[in-house]
C-alpha cells in the first residue's frame, strides 16, 4: 500500500468538510449537527482505527485466502473506508473501543476530537508528501517506511 493512498482518503472528505466550513461564518464553531454530516469523514477515521486501533490486540492482514464460517478472507489488506458506510461492518468484527457493556465510555468523546481535528487539518491547511512515493508495511501493525512525513501550508485566507 502507498502512503500517498492514505492522503488520498483524506483529500476525498475535503469537499466534505469544506461544505461545513462555507455554511458558518469565519468565527463560528463546529455544531453535533456538523459533526454528524461528516459520514465519509467518521469512514476514513474508522477504516484507521481498524488497521491501527488504540490498544493492539490482533494482527490485521491475512497471510493466506482461507473461508471462515461461510465468509471468504482474502490475502492482503485493503483500506476501504466504504466498509463502515450503510449498515456498517458486522458486529464485533471492528472494535478499537472494545463491545459489549464493557465498550469504552470515551467512544464519542474520540470520535469528536478525530472529526474536528480532521475538520480543522482539512479546511486550513493544504499538504504534501515530504517522500511521494513512500511505501506504507505491515510489521505488524501499518506504518509508513520513512514516518509519513507532510508539510502543511496554510490556506490563504480571504480576510488578508
Amino acid at each position: 500500500m502507498r502512503a500517498e493512498l492514505v492522503i488520498d482518503e483524506l483529500r476525498i472528505g475535503w469537499t466534505e468538510q469544506m461544505e461545513i466550513a462555507e455554511s458558518k461564518a469565519e468565527w463560528e464553531l463546529l455544531s453535533w449537527d456538523d459533526l454528524q454530516k461528516m459520514k465519509y469523514s467518521w469512514s476514513v477515521a474508522c477504516e484507521a482505527l481498524r488497521l491501527l486501533p488504540p490498544i493492539l490486540g490482533t494482527f490485521r492482514e491475512a497471510i493466506t485466502n482461507f473461508a471462515y464460517e461461510g465468509y471468504m478472507i482474502p490475502k492482503g489488506m485493503k483500506f476501504d473506508k466504504s466498509r463502515f458506510q450503510g449498515q456498517g461492518p458486522a458486529p464485533y468484527s471492528y472494535v478499537p473501543f472494545g463491545g459489549g457493556p464493557r465498550m469504552c465510555p470515551e467512544k464519542e468523546y474520540a470520535r469528536f476530537k478525530i472529526l474536528v481535528f480532521m475538520h480543522n487539518v482539512v479546511t486550513r491547511f493544504k499538504w504534501e508528501m515530504v517522500f511521494p512515493d513512500e511505501k506504507m508495511i505491515m510489521d505488524p501493525v501499518l506504518i509508513a517506511t520513512k514516518g509519513l512525513h507532510i508539510r502543511l501550508f496554510p490556506h490563504q485566507s480571504s480576510s488578508s
